[in-house]
Formats: structure tokens, C-alpha cells, sequence
């Protein structure tokens, strides 16, 4: 892990942003030797979880003193981690009380490993050293040929400090809709807590049959001895005619600091894109300081925008505002202004370098969402035809929510007010 202080501060501030996380995958060598004396030798690739998003510079909050970083092997395959293959079959799933980790974005299917038991089950257990495990699994039908498959699991130790759930599904229905979920809880001895669920879904647009693929991710997690936690929430959503659109909310706090962060991409598949990025943090004394841009493009033509603050617990404010047309022909014209002074208002000639469309778009997770893909629906008798709602806002999910099982005694970090944004910044598209 790389520990990197590389997010710009406003001038005159002596704070600056939390560090950048940098994560980096590598290969590795399994080698387990069983009781039967047969050798078995995984080799496994940890696929790059952030190829999803696909910024050229991509800023990330997070605290020099983060906790919440999981102490497992991390290129250990899911299968491995959770049933080893050493573990006699007759025991229970194994603990799994590791929080998830920060800034990791949407993973893919295959990176959680899910897996559906294919017998009904409702099982239970007590290990040699006193914790206690269950595992159920079932299927629940509904109409317009609603189906979901699930898989739920959890243990606690002897004493109750250390507990954890987890619960997995796979819907579909006779429109098409094909869904895979993943939810997780839990708390650890040392009181850390937390709670996270994925999801990706295949759908058909009910008014121009075109087909769409949506992933999201929420994470969160709170320390069990500092006041501090974070929460993340993560969204992509594409089709098959290359509309694109991806971003994320964050927010964390470390004793004293808190801090917030949007971005968001939107790609309409005809080369128009918008981007824009917004970050702010603050302390108890009274000091803060963030930063914003925006930028718009098609075909050549297009402008950025931004501004970065700071103000002091006295109240004194510092800003700085920038701003671009680019016209398409060589030319730029660049203008700004800060509260110390500074002005310029220039037409240069200039290269104009954006991105028009996703290095990750409808072909790549196409080709990640096999397992959502191979989803197989139920047989639809013949003459029957799928409901569908023509109406202004799309029915809720049949079959209600999936099995949710966030943790019974630990709120949420609150996402802060919209308006908590501060006076004098530039205006945004969302």
C-alpha cells in the first residue's frame, strides 16, 4: 500500500487533503497440502478493482490513520478464503470479521465469488472453540415468473464480541430483469463495525427496448475506539448503445476532521461528456477548504470551470476561480479571479485533450457480467406474456428487498445537507 500526500490545498492553507490510497495487484502461489496427501497448486490473478472508473487522475480522501484496512491476504480467492480447502466438510462457514475496505470502487461478480448453494439447506453448528454458525438457503416465487435464489450465512465467537452476516441472491423474472446481490455485516472484537452491499442488474428499457446494465456498491464502517468512520456509495450504469454513466459519494470523519467528496461522468454515447468533481473538508476549530470542477465537451467544443476555498475559524475566506472555453479551433480562452487579487483574461492557442468516451463502457462489462448473464429464468408457459408498467416512474422490485441484515446497533455516518456547500462557488450540472 502507497501513502501518498498528492492532493493540491488552496494557497495560504497550511492543511491539506487526506492522503491518496493506492492499491496495486500482483500474482501469487497457493500451495495447499491436505490430509488425503493429495497436492493441489492454485495460481490466481487479482483483478484491478478500480478499472471501472475511468478517470485520468482520480482524488481520493482518506486519513493518514486509517484503521479499517483488512489484515487478510487479499489475493486469496473467495472459495479459498471462506471454505478452505484443508477445512473438513462437516464444519460451517468459516468467521469472516474483516471490515471491507476504502476507495476499492464496484467490484465484479467473479471478485466476490458468489456462489448459490444448489440444495435447500438450514444448518447450524458449534465450533471447538465455542462460536456458533448457521447456513440457510431457499427460493421464493412470485408473479410474472419472479424468482429468487439465496444463500444466507452468519456466526458469532463464545462471547458475542465478534459477529458476522452475510446474505447472497440472484433474481429474474419473465421481462428479462436478471439481478445478483451481495450484502454483508458485521462487528469485531475490537468493536469495529460495519455493513456493505453490491449489486448488479440487466434490465430492458421499457420505451426503447434497449438493454441496460447497472452496478452499485454501499460501503460503511465505524472504529470501535476513535470517533471515527466513513461511508461510500458507488454507482455505474450503461447500454447497449454506449450512454455511460458513473460517480460516487463519500464521506468520512477522523476524530477532529470530517470530510466529503462527489464526482460524477456522464457519456451520452454520441461524443458529448460532462464530468465534474466536488470535495470539501472541515475541522473543529472552524477551518475549511475544498475544491470543485467542471468540464463539458462535444465534439471539440466544450469548457471547464472550477474553484478552490479555504476559510480560516476567524471567518476570513480565501477563493480562487478558473474557467475555459475551448472553441473547437486551437483556441482557448482562460480567465479567473481569486480574493487576493489575482485576475487574467487571455485567449492562448491550445491543444484541447478530453475523453469522449469510457475506457470501461457497455463492451468490458458485458464481458465481466457472465454470471449475471447466465442467470436462468423459469420456464414461461406458453401464450403468457410478462406484465409491464408503462407508467411515468418505473414498479418497484418484485419480491421486496433482498435479506438485509445491516448491523442492529450501528447507524449510518449521515451523508451532510446539499447546501452545506460553501456561498461563492461555480454552478454544476448533475
Amino acid at each position: 500500500m502507497v501513502w501518498n500526500y498528492g492532493a493540491p490545498s488552496p494557497p495560504s492553507c497550511s492543511f491539506r487533503w487526506p492522503p491518496l490510497v493506492l492499491r496495486r495487484g500482483g500474482d501469487f502461489r497457493f500451495r495447499c497440502c491436505c490430509s488425503d496427501n493429495n497436492r493441489r497448486i492454485v495460481d490466481k490473478s487479482e483483478t484491478d478493482l478500480r478499472k471501472n472508473n475511468n478517470h485520468k487522475v482520480r482524488v481520493q480522501a482518506a486519513p493518514a490513520a486509517w484503521r479499517f484496512a483488512s489484515s487478510q491476504p487479499q489475493l486469496v480467492s473467495r472459495q479459498e478464503k471462506y471454505f478452505p480447502r484443508c477445512t473438513p466438510k462437516n464444519l460451517g462457514p468459516q468467521s469472516r470479521d474483516t471490515p471491507p475496505q476504502r476507495d476499492t470502487g464496484i467490484a465484479s461478480a467473479k471478485d466476490w465469488g458468489i456462489t448459490l448453494l444448489t440444495e435447500h439447506v438450514n444448518e447450524s453448528g458449534i465450533n471447538e472453540d465455542g462460536s456458533t454458525w448457521y447456513r440457510e438457503s431457499g427460493e421464493d416465487l412470485g408473479e410474472n415468473g419472479y424468482r429468487c435464489r439465496w444463500t444466507k450465512m452468519g456466526g458469532k465467537s463464545s462471547d458475542g464480541s465478534s459477529q458476522w452476516k452475510e446474505s447472497w441472491w440472484e433474481k429474474s423474472d419473465w421481462t428479462g430483469y436478471k439481478e445478483l446481490g451481495v450484502e454483508k455485516s458485521g462487528r469485531n472484537s475490537e468493536g469495529e463495525s460495519w455493513w456493505e452491499t453490491w449489486r448488479e442488474v440487466l434490465h430492458q428499457d421499457e420505451w426503447s427496448n434497449i438493454a441496460k446494465i447497472e452496478r452499485s456498491a454501499q460501503k460503511q464502517a465505524k472504529s470501535g475506539t476513535e470517533n471515527a468512520g466513513w461511508y461510500e456509495n458507488w454507482w455505474e450504469k450503461y447500454d447497449a448503445k454506449g450512454w455511460t454513466e458513473k460517480g460516487a459519494q463519500k464521506y468520512g470523519r477522523l476524530n477532529e476532521q470530517s470530510w466529503w467528496e462527489k464526482w460524477g461522468e456522464h457519456y451520452d454515447g454520441r461524443g458529448s461528456v460532462l464530468k465534474w468533481t466536488d470535495k470539501w473538508a472541515e475541522t473543529e476549530l472552524g477551518t475549511k477548504w475544498g475544491d470543485k470542477w467542471e468540464e463539458k465537451f462535444f465534439g471539440g467544443v466544450g469548457s471547464r470551470q472550477g474553484e478552490t476555498w479555504h476559510v480560516t475559524p476567524a471567518g476570513e475566506r480565501y477563493s480562487r476561480t478558473w474557467g475555459e472555453e475551448h472553441f473547437g479551433n486551437g483556441k482557448v480562452h482562460k480567465y479567473g479571479k481569486s480574493t487576493t487579487s489575482e485576475s487574467w483574461d487571455i485567449v492562448v492557442n491550445e491543444e484541447t485533450s478530453y475523453e469522449a468516451e469510457p475506457h470501461y463502457g457497455w463492451a468490458e462489462v458485458v464481458g465481466d457480467s457472465s454470471q449475471l448473464l447466465s442467470i436462468q429464468p423459469q420456464d414461461k408457459p406458453p401464450g403468457v406474456y410478462p406484465f409491464l408498467d408503462f407508467g411515468s416512474s418505473p414498479p418497484p422490485l418484485q419480491g421486496g428487498s433482498p435479506p438485509s441484515m445491516p448491523p442492529q446497533d450501528d447507524n449510518p455516518p449521515s451523508m451532510p445537507p446539499q447546501d452545506d456547500n460553501p456561498p461563492s462557488t461555480p454552478p454544476r450540472t448533475q
